[in-house]
């Protein structure tokens, strides 16, 4: 198979499209569910932080296990029912606010199960897109998510903003449970599905799959640098959000509509980063695009907290999309980097892996923006988060992923003798 466009396979195209929806209702919702808290509930800046924690914090809880479990699964059948799950979930809101029984409660529970169908869904969609393309072709499939993912943060947040201010935010959430559904009808036409494992590999304890995949992500030097460089990067960017509702709508006192196009930004920074990832890391290599765009941009990340009217705005807004061009080239080559790190039948568990910790930082980093604004002030916590941004690219450059130049061959599966398994040529 030639590494031509992933756009020629249908399946890809199915679930390209899926992701779009599933991305906008995740977008509209980023928006609109804080807004929600901090405008009809009059939440505290803790409990702000502790809603954005809650949402993430399933990945902590059954992350791991479920790698495990995706690695047995029909991934299809998974990723439709999270889905369906989520636009459940979501259309709870606008139903309890109609009837008047809202409660900052119930958004805890919602973002928290909401959390759990995300855990499916993202393992699920990124273990299944190497069975769908030729491994040739993964830079380009993964370009090709991420930019979409890209778009629909600049079209989900910007229109998310747009929605809580006309509408309310509780309208709003009514777009992103319609935008899980139609995504979850897409998803059923996905018809070439890798078969489910053989029945040994289903009696397998679960705890014994979850511990190989631990030793494959902390046993190569590469993806444990990819590792902590996510982590940092997330712990600045969830503290950062966090906050940023307080900032435009309490200290700022903007509308909706200007917190959604700062977000919106965001998502164009990591587009345009998505769209650049392929062509400079033909010109750099592979690892040295991962290592030069770190040094070159996280540094913006020092000027988010300077945040204030006027330019000072416009100065934060430019070093929020540095921020996040970095992010979409880090997430299109750091993704196709591990993807070709890790044989098939570990890549539920290697995902799994990757999003506890990556997501466990976002968990970490909602909770340490409550906590650091409440003892100290708002912006301390946005300066703590300006630091872990500008931190991002260290491991990246303490590792042998700064001198890569071309993507490893097909990793072999567990137990295979390969003179290249434990240390991939550069």
């Amino acid at each position: 198979m030639t590494s031509s466009s992933p756009r020629r396979i249908a399946d890809f195209r199915v679930l390209f499209s899926a992701t779009v929806l599933s991305e906008l209702g995740t977008n509209v919702s980023y928006v609109a569910i804080p807004l929600i808290a901090v405008s009809a509930l009059d939440a505290s800046a803790g409990q702000v932080g502790a809603l954005a924690s809650l949402s993430t914090l399933a990945f902590l809880l059954i992350g791991l296990p479920a790698g495990a479990w995706m690695d047995r699964m029909r991934q299809r059948s998974v990723l439709i029912a999270a889905d369906f799950a989520r636009a459940a979930l979501f259309a709870s809101v606008p139903v309890a606010w109609a009837f008047g029984v809202l409660s900052l409660g119930q958004l805890y529970v919602v973002v928290l199960l909401n959390g759990c169908a995300t855990v499916f869904f993202d393992v699920g969609s990124q273990s299944i897109l190497p069975k769908l393309v030729d491994r040739e072709s993964l830079v380009r499939a993964n370009a090709a998510v991420i930019g979409l993912q890209a778009v629909g943060n600049v079209a989900g947040r910007g229109a998310g903003g747009g929605l809580v201010q006309l509408l309310t935010a509780p309208v709003a959430i009514v777009c992103a449970a319609v935008s899980y559904l139609l995504s979850a009808l897409r998803l059923m036409g996905i018809r070439s599905t890798p078969p489910p494992p053989s029945a040994a590999r289903r009696r397998t304890r679960l705890r014994a799959e979850i511990a190989e995949g631990l030793r494959h992500v902390f046993g190569n030097v590469e993806l444990r640098a990819l590792v902590l460089a996510g982590v940092s990067i997330n712990l600045g960017t969830q503290t950062i959000n966090v906050l940023l509702p307080l900032v435009f709508v309490r200290e700022l006192q903007l509308p909706a509509g200007a917190l959604g196009l700062f977000w919106a930004v965001g998502g164009l920074g990591i587009f345009l980063g998505s769209r650049c990832a392929r062509p400079v890391a033909a010109r750099l290599g592979h690892g040295r695009a991962l290592a030069a765009f770190g040094v070159c941009l996280t540094p913006a990340g020092l000027l988010v907290p300077v945040i204030d009217h006027g330019v000072w705005l416009w100065v934060a807004g430019t070093a929020w999309l540095l921020v996040m061009v970095n992010t979409g080239t880090q997430n299109v080559l750091g993704v196709t980097l591990r993807q070709r790190l890790t044989p098939d039948s570990l890549l539920g568990r290697m995902n799994a892996t990757f999003r506890v910790l990556l997501y466990g930082a976002h968990a970490v980093g909602a909770a340490l923006a409550g906590l650091v604004s409440e003892v100290t002030s708002l912006h301390t916590a946005l300066w703590t988060g300006g630091c872990y941004l500008a931190l991002g690219c260290v491991p990246i450059l303490l590792s042998p992923v700064r001198k890569r130049r071309e993507l490893p061959e097909q990793s072999p599966e567990p137990g295979a003798s390969s003179p290249s398994a434990a240390r991939p040529a550069l």
